[in-house]
């Protein structure tokens, strides 16, 4: 493998998410990602923590072989929770990751990709992709911003004047349990099943009979007011000069963001412009500012 201590032109990438990791090459000079270095694999969160690790190393090879270019860090966003200092995995009793469980995911990657563990940085995912939207996407230029990512997890996070921290409100209170569990892939899924008794795999299914199906009109209806009176309070608090959305569900956003800009009382909400490479860039913001985000609370 090609490292290059003294230069910080071009950082190793990846995103994990649940079914897949995507790694590429970010050069720091231009502050883009190299798309020919791109790579993407497929992988199960419930497999064996061998597996899981091989797909993550394999992506990552991948990336590396398709350039010549020398490397000064890896940087890696992840779900939490997670030890980001230390690379400790603590994700447990989520239907997912535990076989790797206290592992030390930094140490791991570093053994088998043959790289000195010390040049590997980790960035809660939300966090790094909303990072990635004020470095280059459309919080670019705005002061404060509350940023959230929607999918198969709440993610969200606060940034001023550039720098961008973990708010972790999907593990606050909310209704009968936790936001996470009204705002995410799952409550769309089971919420469309208890009012039609159809099963779909996916928010975009929803999207599509949006128009002509009052159930689906009713789902994107409940979870409108499920996001703004979530966010009331968060908004109130910080308020910020945008609210940034990111995530799948964003892309259905005509059917529920008109609702929740109401409800806040913001004129300025904006879907998120970077798709994948905003959690790319993010963790590639780690080395340029040399920061290590914190989680921060209300």
């Amino acid at each position: 493998m090609q490292i290059d201590k003294l230069s910080g032109s071009f950082i190793l990438t990846a995103d994990i998410g649940g079914t897949h990791i995507t790694s590429a090459i970010y050069d720091g000079e231009r502050d883009s990602v190299i798309e020919d270095t791109i790579s993407r694999v497929g992988f199960s969160s419930k497999g064996s923590a061998q597996d899981i690790l091989n797909s993550w190393a394999e992506a990552l090879s991948q990336t590396l072989r398709k350039t010549e270019v020398a490397i000064s860090g890896v940087g890696i966003a992840m779900p939490g929770p997670f030890d980001y200092e230390t690379g400790v995995s603590y994700i447990t009793g989520l239907s997912k990751y535990e076989s790797i469980y206290r592992m030390n995911i930094k140490q791991q990657l570093a053994k088998m990709l043959q790289l000195p563990a010390e040049i590997f940085k980790f960035r809660n995912d939300a966090e790094a992709a909303i990072a990635g939207e004020v470095a280059a996407g459309a919080g670019k230029g705005a002061d404060s911003i509350i940023g959230i990512t929607l999918g198969t997890g709440f993610g969200s996070a606060w940034s001023v004047d550039g720098i961008t921290k973990d708010l972790n409100l999907g593990s606050e209170p909310y209704k009968d349990s936790i936001a996470d569990d009204h705002l995410s892939t799952r409550w769309f899924l089971k919420r469309y099943y208890e009012l039609s008794g159809i099963s779909i795999t996916e928010v975009s299914e929803l999207a599509l009979i949006a128009k002509e199906s009052p159930m689906a009109k009713v789902v994107f209806s409940e979870f409108a007011a499920n996001m703004g009176n979530f966010l009331l309070e968060p908004v109130l608090h910080f308020r910020p000069e945008t609210l940034v959305v990111c995530g799948n569900i964003a892309k259905a956003s005509e059917f529920f963001l008109p609702v929740v800009s109401r409800q806040l009382n913001m004129t300025s909400l904006k879907i998120g412009q970077l798709g994948e490479y905003a959690a790319l860039i993010g963790v590639a913001d780690l080395f340029r500012t040399n920061s290590n985000p914190q989680r921060i609370s209300l």
